[in-house]
């Protein structure tokens, strides 16, 4: 029989004789501090600095989402529609439709890296500190 199998047959540790059930560490409760005071969400959206965030990240989102839109939607127009134009050989074997394929991965690849890179330098440092001034809020 395993341990857990024995453990299990024994009962609960609180039934056990001997050293008081504690947690791993000596830990027996959490760190994270339970508080009736949450933030005014309402507030917040409603406050210039969240609506100029939303516009700041709106700037970039639809922008970068239309291109990839037309972009995808045309590759799959042309791939439909000109087929001949598509098998078009550009080195040996290599073809149009393939080099626009690999294509759809290295601007995929592309807009995450440019939007991770946005997010970091524009978004993230926003959003610290409307979180911050919301903890200085309710305190």
């Amino acid at each position: 029989m395993s341990n857990a199998t024995q453990s299990a047959l024994r009962g609960s540790p609180r039934e056990q004789p001997g050293n008081p059930r504690s947690a791993f560490g000596g830990i027996d409760k959490s760190a994270v501090r339970s508080t009736d005071e949450r933030p005014d969400f309402t507030a917040i959206q409603q406050s210039a600095e969240f609506r100029a965030l939303r516009r700041r990240l709106k700037w970039f989102v639809f922008p970068a989402t239309a291109f990839f839109l037309i972009w995808y939607l045309g590759y799959v127009a042309v791939a439909a529609y000109q087929p001949e134009f598509m098998a078009q050989p550009l080195v040996g074997e290599i073809n149009v439709g393939l080099v626009m394929g690999i294509g759809q991965f290295v601007t995929t690849v592309g807009l995450t890296t440019l939007y991770l890179r946005f997010a970091r330098r524009h978004i993230d440092p926003k959003v610290d500190e409307i979180r911050q001034d919301a903890g200085e809020l309710n305190r």
